[in-house]
């Protein structure tokens, strides 16, 4: 009997095998991401979930549609992920995220002209504005970051074709992606919201100049995601 063994491989060593990914390099493939987005909508801790929930809500759906995928098919089925429309999913999504904050941004400023100039200012969230088009690029950008598979995953998506059912492949993705996304949620949704707070206070004065080089640091990983100049 092999490691890879669907008896032995459970759910739990899913699970293991993605806190163990999710402690190291995930968190240096999320950074170029989610590090801007944090730096140009603020909000700190308090509203960190904003960010990280539909993120990893993303992550989680890519990993167990993977494993779903593989145990469905019986097959490893990287050759099929090795192509442009993986890192389309995960470049357009960065950009669609770019987009939400200048509108956000915009529309936050508009808001506070027309109070200062005595009118009824009106919550852009109350609007719904950027919200879904924001909480929807973030999920895809999840999931896009799931659908670029590394060592663990790789060996998650052959334990699920060999156990040859769509729904045990799916319980071995779903306890990866469980894995894979909670210490990156702590680390993103306390330690990078707070220091980006900090430094959001810090550099209050050019707090619009921030919000600028941050929205562009996010078009420019989509496109060189895109144009597969980076490999997330």
């Amino acid at each position: 009997m092999t490691p890879l063994d669907p008896v032995t491989f459970s759910f739990t060593t899913a699970l293991l095998l993605g806190l163990s990914f999710g402690s190291g390099p995930c968190n240096i493939a999320c950074l170029p991401y989610l590090g801007p987005v944090f730096l140009a909508t603020g909000g700190g801790v308090r509203h960190a979930w904003r960010t990280v929930v539909p993120f990893s809500l993303g992550r989680m759906s890519g990993y167990a549609l993977l494993g779903m995928l593989a145990g469905w098919a019986g097959f490893l089925i990287r050759e099929w992920l090795d192509t442009s429309w993986v890192r389309w999913v995960l470049g357009s999504a960065t950009i669609l995220v770019a987009i939400a904050i200048l509108w956000r941004n915009n529309r936050t400023r508009n808001c506070a002209a027309s109070h200062s100039s005595g009118s009824v200012e009106v919550s852009f969230d109350q609007q719904g504005g950027e919200a879904p088009v924001m909480s929807s690029g973030l999920f895809f950008m999840g999931m896009g970051m799931a659908l670029n598979p590394c060592a663990p995953l790789t060996t998650i998506i052959f334990a699920a074709a060999a156990t040859a059912s769509a729904m045990a492949g799916l319980s071995l993705g779903v306890g990866f992606g469980m894995g894979a996304v909670f210490v990156p949620s702590l680390i993103f949704g306390f330690g990078v919201a707070h220091f980006s707070t900090q430094i959001r206070e810090h550099l209050d004065k050019w707090s619009g100049t921030l919000e600028k080089v941050s929205v562009g640091m996010l078009v420019l990983m989509g496109v060189a995601t895109i144009a597969g100049w980076i490999a997330p």
